[in-house]
């Protein structure tokens, strides 16, 4: 693979509303487990990339995509010595039901199938959409979202499952969640919380782990770099998002958004705002 510096950037095209986008070439790059609020359509074009999903290590080469359906936990990192380079759009929930609604007989809420498919021409076609935001080329990046998210869909679409019937432990998990969303910069220690759902410690750990698919601690640096992204998206600088949502200060929010996000949250942000990058490469 050409080039051995990591590089990457993530931005919005103003004309395509709802959709994230990334182009990136990573080598020592580990991605913590976390999830995404979008679909995740990452297309490879070199080297391997290797992600934990559903109990299992799954691996997308050249010419395939990494699929990840939204609030999916997840990881990422390089399945070879010289990493990987790919591109890849995230969708939102919203948009991918309204081209599945429009295009395909999925009925239900739409979702990928498995994990990684190995289709060029998709590949081709998400780089295509990346070159066309790239150029201000609206109508062909638009146009060409939709494709790809339809042959993927007719590929490998199915309805998501439903969620599981409510139990005790679902229950108390979901009240944790609610108090740690509403506590994020000062949440009680794992035995406070359980204490006050009225549960054990271990008990809280397990009932969260198998709704969630991670432990509290680990969904609530999830949910705080979630957080960062948005009020970074409303112009708040780095350092006052980092204390806000609960981290101790800039360094360490920088830490956990490029080990979710991918890259820091100043050149997030600066994407944002449209600042010419430095960093272009054909795909």
């Amino acid at each position: 693979m050409a080039g051995s510096i990591e590089q990457a950037r993530h931005w919005r095209y103003a004309e395509l509303p709802g959709v994230d986008l990334l182009r990136a070439r990573y080598i020592r790059k580990t991605f913590v487990r976390h999830t995404h609020e979008h679909f995740v359509i990452a297309a490879v074009v070199d080297g391997v990339e290797v992600f934990h999903h559903g109990g299992a290590d799954q691996y997308a080469g050249a010419g395939a995509l990494a699929l990840v359906n939204p609030d999916t936990p997840h990881t990422g990192r390089a399945g070879v010595p010289e990493g990987w380079r790919y591109g890849a759009v995230y969708p939102s929930p919203e948009l991918v039901a309204e081209i599945a609604a429009e295009t395909t007989g999925v009925r239900g809420t739409p979702g990928f199938v498995r994990p990684v498919l190995d289709d060029p021409y998709a590949v081709s076609l998400v780089h295509r959409v990346l070159r066309a935001a790239d150029e201000g080329n609206a109508l062909a990046a638009d146009t060409l979202l939709r494709v790809a998210v339809t042959r993927l869909l007719r590929l490998n679409g199915g309805p998501l499952p439903q969620r599981a019937v409510r139990t005790a432990g679902a229950g108390v998990a979901a009240r944790a969640r609610e108090v740690l969303e509403g506590r994020m910069a000062e949440p009680p220690s794992l035995e406070r919380l359980a204490d006050d759902l009225g549960t054990g410690p271990f008990a809280l750990l397990r009932a969260f782990r198998d709704v969630y698919g991670m432990p509290p601690h680990t969904w609530l640096t999830d949910a705080r770099v979630r957080r960062a992204r948005r009020m970074l998206d409303a112009g708040v600088s780095p350092a006052e998002a980092a204390v806000a949502v609960g981290f101790t200060d800039q360094p360490h929010l920088n830490r956990h958004f490029s080990r979710i996000v991918g890259v820091p949250p100043g050149a997030y942000q600066r994407e944002r705002k449209n600042v010419q990058d430095t960093w272009r490469e054909p795909f």
